[in-house]
């Protein structure tokens, strides 16, 4: 019976990043109860788990192997949850665009760091080692300014502006 409770658990959310996700959204000095806390992990990961399945199901129909964003945004819509599927289809768009960009300035930096042809080799290596450090310096850079987004809870048949552009 162990096992099988351990199982399940695994298969949960962290209780704490829920809490933290649930205490982002309270005044500061809200407190929120270990019941609370775990009632909300255990829906959470229901949630997840039953759009995941339908989204698994579209693929095993199409003989895919990999569920992908796209996937998780029509099952959204397939189970009814249209206004959950309009936010996500932006927001993966955003990201899409956001990785393009981060690519496409790695490339740029690889490319614009390519070492002259008539430069002695120190000067080669300095100018690699250089290169290499600009590069990481950008990449934990861009790792540190996430991308804002805003997301907001509305009636049903009201706007759908979920995104804030910025």
């Amino acid at each position: 019976m162990v096992d099988q409770e351990n199982e399940e658990g695994e298969r949960m959310l962290p209780v704490a990043i829920v809490g933290r996700i649930m205490k982002k959204v309270l005044p500061g000095n809200a407190k929120i109860s270990k019941e609370a806390k775990e009632t909300m992990q255990e829906s959470a990961t229901e949630f997840i788990s039953f759009v995941t399945a339908e989204a698994s199901d579209k693929c095993h129909h199409e003989n895919r192997k990999t569920v992908n964003g796209d996937d998780i945004c029509w099952a959204l819509t397939s189970l009814g949850f249209d206004n959950y599927a309009e936010v996500i289809v932006r927001f993966l768009h955003k990201y899409r665009e956001a990785e393009r960009d981060r690519a496409n300035h790695q490339i740029k930096i690889t490319s614009s760091s390519s070492p002259s042809a008539s430069a002695s080799p120190s000067a080669v290596s300095k100018q690699n080692k250089d290169a290499n450090f600009d590069q990481i310096s950008n990449t934990q850079n861009q790792k540190s300014v996430p991308t804002e987004l805003e997301f907001r809870v509305l009636e049903k048949g009201t706007s759908s502006s979920f995104i804030n552009d910025s």
